[in-house]
Parts: structure tokens; sequence; C-alpha cells
């Protein structure tokens, strides 16, 4: 048990600490209160920009597609559906899954013939490939082929 004298000693020298750290935190804000941060630089004058008018992009159109098998080596995936982006300059992009495996890649208007040819191609993530020409017979639908990197070719329909 303590005694009652280092109890009142224990308390004599707990309230002056406190006391000082007290004092310490009032006169060290007290003395940043005064501080205030000049800029080295005087401030820029300020121009007003002229109304701009920004051009909203141009929406893309998105077409889906159906591959249906056209050879034995594609008739065991059956008809797979895939989706073309035309980005309406020219190119979009290309996304199939056939087997599981997941292929991305671009779709492009062929240069030199007509504006209503085109090649999709796609990169699958196990490794393969596949490569399709399409015709557009209006601006929503058409029709083309397409063949995997392992044969099997599919007949492809585009929109509709």
């Amino acid at each position: 048990m303590k005694s009652a004298l280092s109890t009142v000693l224990g308390l004599c020298l707990v309230r002056p600490v406190r006391r000082l750290a007290l004092m310490g935190a009032v006169l060290g804000a007290g003395a940043l209160a005064g501080c205030y941060v000049v800029p080295i630089q005087p401030p820029r004058e300020q121009v007003q920009p002229s109304t701009v008018y920004v051009a909203p992009p141009a929406a893309s159109v998105t077409f889906t597609a159906r591959l249906y098998p056209a050879n034995q080596a594609a008739a065991a995936y059956g008809m797979v559906g895939a989706v073309v982006t035309n980005d309406l300059h020219g190119r979009g992009t290309f996304s199939t899954v056939i087997n599981g495996e997941s292929f991305a890649g671009e779709a492009t208007r062929a240069s030199g013939g007509s504006s209503r040819e085109g090649i999709a191609n796609g990169a699958g993530n196990r490794g393969s490939y596949i490569n399709c020409h399409y015709q557009m017979n209006s601006a929503t639908m058409g029709t083309g082929q397409c063949r995997l990197s392992s044969g099997a070719q599919f007949t492809m329909h585009v929109g509709g």
C-alpha cells in the first residue's frame, strides 16, 4: 500500500508537469499564430478563356455477329456469337469466345475496294487467332467468312 505521503507527493509533482505542458502548448501555438506564408512570385493575371465549343465524340455502333460452322472442324463449336463495334471512321473492335478461348482484335474497312468490305482479326488468349472477311449489304447488315488458326471455318452474319 502506498503511504499517504507518497500519494500527496505524486499529485504535487503531476500537477506542475501538466501545467508546464499546457503552458508550453499555449505559448507555442501563440508564437506560430503570428506566422503566415508569403508568396515568392506575385500572382499572375488570370486570363479568361474564350468560349470554345467542342463537338461531342462520335458515337460508335455495336453489331452482333453470328458465326455458323462451315466445315467439319467448326461443327464441334456450333453457332458462335461475336460483337463488332464500329467507331464510324472505318475502324472498330471485334471480339468473340470460341471453345472457352476469348478472341479480341479490330475490324477495319478494306482500302482500295468497296467501302463496304472489311477485315476483322482477333488474337486468342490461348494463342489461337481468327481472321474474318466481310461485306456490309446495308449500314446495319452484312455477311462474311471467318477462319480459325485450327482450320475451323465459319459463315458470318453481321447485324439483324
